[in-house]
């Protein structure tokens, strides 16, 4: 009798500590218990000759609406190949949690030294800026990889996700596909999703068309919770009487995460709080159910956050009382350990 009454309590105590563990929100993250702090990896504008290279904050504590810059503001990643410029930067842990892969557009537009807009739109990089790390500190020599067809234009905010399904990840981004007697890229076109499968980002499958509504679309990004994706992408029509959702988010959702029809959620994300957004980044909370979206309103504020405790409502509520870093631009939010936390302060702090 007394050997039960002394196990009682460990017993109890284990289911407790079993209970507690919250499952990953990312198939692509290490346990939620793990986590200490968000990275932030930006880029910040094409006003400044160092703007398009790659910039890390890091969040005061566990707080993902109060960062500090590290390395003094200045940036951490520099291109040297390609059009030297980098803007979109995203970042994806490994599903082991061992490695990390960091991409960008590669684009310079300081001066416009790729060229105008529409020019890099029809002529523009077909490939995307790489690097590898371990440790988020460590970062290989950067490789351009070719993603885009010969159709295409351009390759813009590439982002990627891991398909446990696949057991690949999912790399994708904005092209405009040209028509095939058109080889001087000279016709009227508009953008749309592409996407491409690798296990190593060296080596990707042919790519195919992912998000194609008829009309313009860029800077799609993708969060799972409970076996649904959720994709948040930027309608990049006109705004007009018939378009009033043009320039803001738009959100999605699918069981598949290659499917070319997601299931409609919401438009309009940010309207009302917001002049206009694009490069969305979407990330769940380390200490809570609840997911925050940084919209970038771009040419005025630049990243604004929002939240919700509800993925598949579509409501997201402005949150109040942040500071971010100064001019963030499109960029992710990347849960970080306490190891991985200390040691980019270390580095860089």
């Amino acid at each position: 009798m007394r050997l039960r009454i002394l196990l009682a309590p460990v017993f109890a105590l284990l289911l407790t500590l079993l209970a507690a563990q919250p499952g990953s929100a990312h198939a692509s993250h290490a346990p939620r218990t793990k986590y200490a702090g968000y990275l932030f990896v930006y880029f910040t504008g094409e006003g400044t000759a160092d703007g398009e290279q790659i910039h890390f904050a890091l969040s005061r504590g566990d707080d993902p609406l109060h960062w500090r810059e590290l390395n003094g503001g200045k940036p951490v990643l520099t291109s040297t190949i390609g059009e030297k410029g980098l803007r979109d930067p995203f970042v994806i842990r490994s599903p082991k949690g061992d490695r990390f892969y960091l991409i960008a557009t590669d684009l310079r537009m300081y001066q416009n030294s790729s060229g105008s807009w529409d020019y890099v739109q029809r002529h523009g990089s077909k490939s995307v800026m790489i690097w590898e790390s371990t440790d988020l500190v460590h970062w290989t020599d950067q490789r351009l990889v070719r993603v885009a067809p010969d159709d295409a234009g351009n390759a813009w905010a590439p982002e990627a996700y891991w398909d446990g399904r696949l057991h690949e990840y999912v790399v994708f981004w904005a092209s405009k596909l040209y028509a095939a007697d058109d080889p001087g890229h000279t016709g009227s076109t508009y953008n749309r999703m592409l996407y491409a499968t690798t296990k190593d980002f060296r080596t990707f499958s042919a790519p195919k068309v992912w998000d194609d509504p008829g009309y313009s679309v860029i800077d799609s990004t993708v969060i799972e919770d409970k076996g649904t994706y959720y994709r948040f992408t930027k309608d990049e029509r006109d705004p007009s009487s018939s378009s009033p959702c043009s320039k803001f988010i738009t959100e999605e959702k699918a069981r598949d995460l290659t499917a070319t029809k997601y299931g409609f959620v919401a438009d309009c994300v940010g309207s009302g709080a917001i002049q206009r957004g694009e490069g969305p980044t979407v990330f769940r909370s380390n200490t809570e159910k609840k997911w925050y979206l940084f919209i970038d309103e771009y040419g005025l504020r630049g990243y604004v956050p929002f939240e919700t405790t509800d993925l598949a409502s579509g409501r997201w509520t402005p949150s109040t009382d942040y500071s971010l870093p100064a001019s963030p631009r499109h960029g992710t939010v990347l849960p970080v350990t306490g190891a991985e936390y200390e040691r980019l302060l270390r580095t860089y702090g």
